[in-house]
């Protein structure tokens, strides 16, 4: 078994209130015994313990002193509340890996602009194809847009065909969300990465 954390309180957040209440400050008189190592500090303790069931919390603290775990309550809304005799300052540590690792997945998709012009030239187009496939590699959306400026509105559909051979050599870096659509004096296409190429 591991070692026992320390902490007999509870760990509080920079509000000051309770996150887990722990050890001796969990005061109810009946809780739910839950994970995977019940059985084994059964063992450990000399009891025939089963997951899912109701025991007498001062029975349940004596077996965490045993083992020289911790008693936290994991769902104290629950009736009796939920609790696991773990290694506390382990739990928080996984617990904070989690929260970081789901806060890097839900992290605000980056979008970049690219600009055309109805008549842009291939050199100029090169060049931003360059930069598109380095922003779609790096996970980011493109939005490229054809700006139609005064009496260039004439030419949507050389525009959309520009657009469309830029969706064409970015095949293998992204895809289109739509087709590309006016708005306005834009012509617009929205372009997702592939996952394949996200690290």
């Amino acid at each position: 078994m591991a070692k026992r954390s320390g902490r007999r309180g509870f760990n509080t957040r920079t509000d000051n209130k309770p996150e887990f209440r722990i050890n001796e400050h969990i005061r109810v008189p009946e809780i739910r015994l839950v994970g995977e190592n019940v059985e084994e500090i059964g063992e450990a303790v000399g009891q025939q313990l089963e997951a899912g069931t109701v025991y007498s919390t001062r029975a349940a603290k004596d077996w965490a002193r045993k083992v020289e775990l911790d008693l936290v309550e994991i769902s104290p809304n629950a009736k009796p509340p939920v609790v696991k005799i773990i290694d506390f300052n382990k739990f928080l540590y996984e617990k904070k890996k989690k929260e970081k690792e789901i806060k890097a997945k839900a992290a605000k998709t980056v979008i970049k602009e690219i600009r055309f012009g109805p008549n842009t030239d291939d050199h100029d187009f090169d060049f931003k194809l360059r930069h598109a496939k380095g922003f779609l590699e790096d996970g980011a959306k493109v939005k490229a847009y054809v700006h139609f400026r005064g009496r260039t509105i004439v030419f949507k559909e050389r525009g959309e065909l520009l657009l469309l051979r830029f969706l064409k050599e970015l095949e293998e870096y992204g895809s289109a969300e739509a087709l590309p659509k006016m708005e306005g004096r834009r012509m617009i296409v929205m372009i997702s990465p592939k996952k394949s190429k996200k690290k």
